[in-house]
């Protein structure tokens, strides 16, 4: 369980949001919505542990975040706008670079599997500054098919992808909240997903949102 209680977070002179609360169960998904400069990354990057917030608490099984410190980030995946990673690497060097990052090392053969999957064949072992952007973003997205991680915060990961990769990305995170896990996104299409396993919160209104 993911629990945000009264949380604000303030950039420079401008505060994003406040009073912001809201609750993750295991199986949902959290589709995060907002214009842009609402503080949806920002937001995304709070609940990562990677920027501290003005007010309020983040806990994850009852526990602060800041207090459970590795024992919580080793339970999160974050993929943001940036796809983190190395030009110079091919994309099974760097899909072991990170899962070993994340904590979930992985062998030479499950990084080539897993690029396959994501419709990389062919391309596994070329410097990744030779792909194209959609081709990157698989590089970047094939962490989730290695990764054993509880909680996917997943900032735009659509983008820069084609129909046939939309289809199947939608497919590992549905798989992934029918056994249990649970996501947090942002995204401008539609998130195949049914309904009732689905939350929505709106940033930018006014009053702060609840789920």
């Amino acid at each position: 369980m993911l629990e945000v209680s009264g949380l604000a977070c303030v950039r420079g002179d401008r505060k994003l949001f406040s009073d912001l609360s809201f609750s993750l169960a295991a199986g949902e998904l959290l589709h995060l919505h907002g214009h842009n400069g609402s503080g949806k990354t920002t937001l995304m990057r709070t609940l990562c542990g990677l920027i501290k917030e003005s007010d309020g608490e983040i806990r994850w099984n009852g526990e602060s975040i800041h207090r459970l410190g590795e024992e919580y980030t080793q339970d999160v995946v974050y993929i943001g706008h940036k796809n983190g990673i190395k030009d110079d690497l091919t994309g099974v060097e760097n899909l072991r670079v990170c899962s070993a990052l994340d904590g979930y090392p992985i062998k030479e053969r499950q990084a080539w599997d897993a690029l396959e999957k994501m419709g990389l064949r062919g391309h596994e072992d070329l410097p990744s500054r030779v792909l194209s952007q959609g081709q990157k973003r698989r590089v970047a997205l094939a962490r989730l098919l290695v990764n054993q991680s509880k909680l996917w915060i997943l900032d735009e990961p659509f983008t820069a992808l084609d129909v046939a990769a939309v289809d199947f990305l939608q497919s590992i995170i549905r798989t992934h909240i029918e056994a249990g896990g649970m996501v947090i996104l942002t995204t401008h299409q539609e998130v195949n997903i049914t309904k009732e396993q689905v939350k929505e919160l709106q940033l930018g209104w006014k009053e702060a949102g609840h789920v």
